[in-house]
Order: C-alpha cells, then sequence, then structure tokens
C-alpha cells in the first residue's frame, strides 16, 4: 500500500506509518508493548484518532468479507474491514437500509461503531452503535470476546464509540433498515435567516426520516444565516431509478499547490447552491447516493484543500441557546478569515447511545471545515472550542486534530469510564494527547 493508504481525512500530518495485519495481532497473545497499537479502518477520521505514531497500526482491511445477509430478519454478518458502501450494495437489491449513516459510504463498519456515527435521522435512529446485534472483540491477551447487550454488556458499551481502544473488532452483526426503496423523497426548504430555520428544526424532524441544513457561513448582513434544509424519507417501491447508481469517474489525482476552496471560490458556490432551490419548498425524488453521500462522487476530494489538509470542527451544544452559538461560531470564522466550505446544522435527539463515550446529545451540531492555515487557524479553532465549551456543549473527538486535554475533559468528563476498559497495548495520538495528559 502506498503511504497514504494511512492518512487521516484532513492530511494535516502525512507520513509513512507502520502496519500489521489482523493475523499478525492475533499471534501477539500478551506479546505486544504497552500503547503500541491501534486499530485503522479506512482513513476517514479528520483527525488523529485513527493514528498512533509511536506504535503500529493494525490493518483491518485486510479482513473484508460480508459472511451472510438474512432478508428475513435484516440482519447482515461482516468482518470489520467490510465498507459501508459494500454492505448497501448487498442488501439493497432486498429493500435494505443502513438504519444510521454518516456522510460517506466508505468507512468499514467497525470505524463506524468505533466512531458510534451519527446520521440525518439522529432523532428518529439515534447512533450507529444503537443498531448493533453483537460483535467479536480481540483483545491483545489473545482473548476472542462475543459483545453484546446481553453478553461481555460493560464492555460492548465501552466499544461503541470506544475509539478502537478497547481491542480488535474482527466481525459485526448489523440490524439493517427495510425500506420500501433506497431512493428519497427529498424535501427542499430553502431560509434566509438562522431564526427561520431553528423555527422550523423540530417540525420538520417530526414529519421526515432525514433532515439536515446546509448553511451559507460566509453570508453577512440580511444574508446572515441563510441556507437550504433538505429532509427527505424513503421512495415507495415505485421509484423507477435504478438500485445500483454507477460507480463514480471523478477523483483528485493529486493536492494541487495551493487551497482551491478559498474564500472566493466558495462565495461562488455558496452562491450558486443557495440561488439553484427555488424559494418555496421542492419536493423531488432524488438517487441516495446524492441525498447521503454527495461528496464521495468525487474520490479524494479532501486534497483540494491543498498540501497543508483541512481542519474540521464539529461540536453540539444545548437547544436553549442554539440560535445565538450557532451565529456566533460562524461569525468567528468570518471575523478571522476563514472560509467554511462544509457548513452543516443538524438536531440531535433524544435518543440515548448505548456507548459509554459518545458524542450526540440532546442539541444541535455545527459542523465546519477549515483549509489549514497554521497558527492562525489553531487560534480559531481554540476560540470555537471556548465559545462551544462555556455553553454547555462539546467537541467531537472524531474528527478532531488539536483539541486540549482540558477541552476533551470538559466534553467527555466521563472518560475514565472508557480508560478502564482501554486494551493496555491500544493507544492513539488523540488519546495521548488528550486523556493521558489528565490526571487519573
Amino acid at each position: 500500500m502506498s503511504d497514504a493508504a494511512f492518512d487521516s481525512w484532513g492530511r494535516i500530518d502525512c507520513r509513512p506509518r507502520k502496519s500489521m495485519s489482523p493475523d499478525s495481532f492475533e499471534t501477539l497473545r500478551g506479546q505486544a508493548g504497552p500503547d503500541s497499537l491501534l486499530p485503522f479502518g479506512n482513513g476517514r477520521s479528520y483527525g488523529d484518532s485513527c493514528h498512533n505514531d509511536a506504535g503500529t497500526l493494525i490493518d483491518s482491511r485486510r479482513r473484508s468479507r460480508i459472511h451472510g445477509f438474512d432478508p428475513g430478519t435484516g440482519i447482515i454478518s461482516c468482518d470489520a474491514g467490510v465498507s459501508l458502501h459494500d454492505i448497501l450494495v448487498r442488501t439493497i437489491p432486498h429493500r435494505f437500509f443502513l438504519p444510521v449513516t454518516p456522510g460517506t459510504a466508505f468507512v468499514t463498519i467497525a470505524g463506524a461503531v468505533a466512531n458510534d456515527v451519527h446520521g440525518k435521522n439522529h432523532h428518529i435512529r439515534g447512533t450507529f452503535g444503537n443498531h448493533v446485534v453483537c460483535l467479536t472483540l480481540l483483545r491483545s491477551s489473545g482473548d476472542v470476546l462475543t459483545c453484546s447487550m446481553q453478553e461481555n454488556t460493560d464492555l460492548f458499551r465501552a466499544t461503541i464509540g470506544g475509539m478502537g481502544l478497547t481491542g480488535l473488532i474482527l466481525s459485526v452483526d448489523l440490524q439493517m433498515l427495510k425500506v420500501p426503496s433506497a431512493h428519497i423523497q427529498q424535501h427542499a426548504i430553502r431560509f434566509d435567516t438562522l431564526d427561520r430555520y431553528f423555527d422550523m428544526a423540530e417540525r420538520i424532524d417530526d414529519e421526515h426520516e432525514y433532515a439536515v441544513a446546509w448553511i451559507d457561513q460566509l453570508a453577512t448582513g440580511k444574508r446572515m444565516g441563510r441556507g437550504v434544509l433538505l429532509a427527505g424519507d424513503h421512495a415507495d417501491a415505485s421509484c423507477e431509478f435504478p438500485d445500483m447508481p454507477r460507480a463514480m469517474k471523478l477523483s483528485v489525482p493529486f493536492a494541487p499547490p495551493f487551497n482551491l476552496l478559498n474564500g472566493l471560490t466558495l462565495k461562488a458556490f455558496n452562491e450558486a447552491f443557495f440561488r439553484k432551490e427555488k424559494v418555496q419548498e421542492t419536493v423531488t425524488t432524488v438517487k441516495w447516493p446524492g441525498y447521503f453521500y454527495p461528496l464521495d462522487a468525487i474520490g479524494r476530494w479532501n486534497r483540494l484543500y491543498g498540501p497543508k489538509g483541512l481542519y474540521q470542527h464539529q461540536s453540539v451544544y444545548p437547544l436553549e441557546n442554539a440560535p445565538e452559538i450557532t451565529a456566533l461560531l460562524m461569525k468567528t470564522a468570518r471575523d478571522a478569515g476563514h472560509a467554511s466550505f462544509l457548513t452543516v446544522l443538524k438536531r440531535f435527539g433524544a435518543i440515548q447511545s448505548r456507548g459509554l463515550f459518545s458524542f450526540p446529545r440532546p442539541g444541535f451540531t455545527l459542523t465546519l471545515d477549515f483549509a489549514n492555515q497554521g497558527e492562525k487557524t489553531l487560534k480559531l479553532l481554540d476560540a470555537l472550542d471556548a465559545i462551544v465549551v462555556a455553553a454547555g456543549g462539546a467537541i467531537n473527538p472524531y474528527k478532531d486534530a488539536r483539541m486540549s486535554a482540558q477541552v476533551f475533559e470538559k466534553s467527555f468528563p466521563d472518560w475514565r469510564k472508557l480508560e478502564a476498559f482501554r486494551d493496555p497495548a491500544i493507544a492513539s495520538n488523540f488519546w495521548k494527547r488528550t486523556a493521558l495528559a489528565l490526571p487519573k
């Protein structure tokens, strides 16, 4: 594999990294040194939770078989290295879909468990871990454990959202969602202000399976906070689109010498994206890749940010002050001279995750992407952290590459519960600079 095979999606720190196969990990049986290993999925984490640069990565992609799918129960059983895309290819012809999916289908199923990913339907389905029937976990001691809500329950809950720290996930059984069609009947609702979005967010969630808002982070004055809310439900069985669209053909072959997603290009993109939707609500049927995974249509799109990579900042904050906090976060970024290409706003529901260490909680979540401009960007991210923490919110650790140990502890004050289940041979760059830098 190339060196890039083990980069994170943010590409902040690109370098060769040592790896081993799951088979090699199995043979260690208690011989691995402390904090020397870390499971690696498909490198779609934005930060350093997928890296252990002082140790060796266990490449889960080397085991990627689907063992079986039962259309009667909707349960699929597969190796940890199987991608969500491969699961969809297997199950969509039987009218099943992922119960929860992040914004890319190219994550491994074990990565989805370890990050307890959420989607556009958290208000209805909760997080990914809520739909895991069981998993098998290999500890560095050599023990292979079956974990579920009925067996090894505490370890099961620690592994969901546990960032790969509890051991190597070998296989997962997942309960899929029965749907009439994989495609989506989309409701596009253009709004001119943030207040308009917040006025309708709860109602839209009540009426639809999926909901997500794109925000023009660069808009100011009377246009500040404008955007498009994209709600959706699975189309009926009469939908005439082919279930499996053709594979993507576009890809970014290399990182350009400068950031192509800058303020000038993004202003033009934002204007075009906003204007393409009509003032009144429009209802159309769209293919499932376009609704759930629009960026997957372009391979290695993260290279468009140039050689220095990008930071993603995702936060969650309480319902009661969400309008003010959302506006302040976007203004702070604008004032710092940063343009966000992907600015996404969603409402989290009250469904409790099974995981001990899960990011979603009741409130609103805002995601911002920034090209890396060095110290200037780091100062901005610290400022955004401070706003969120002061509001009683949290920063998403699964997408982070630089938050302080103190911000981490304020976001996850119960982190020691996960540390108690951590495999002693496994650690990550993220865990070392946050949790392990704090008093035990």
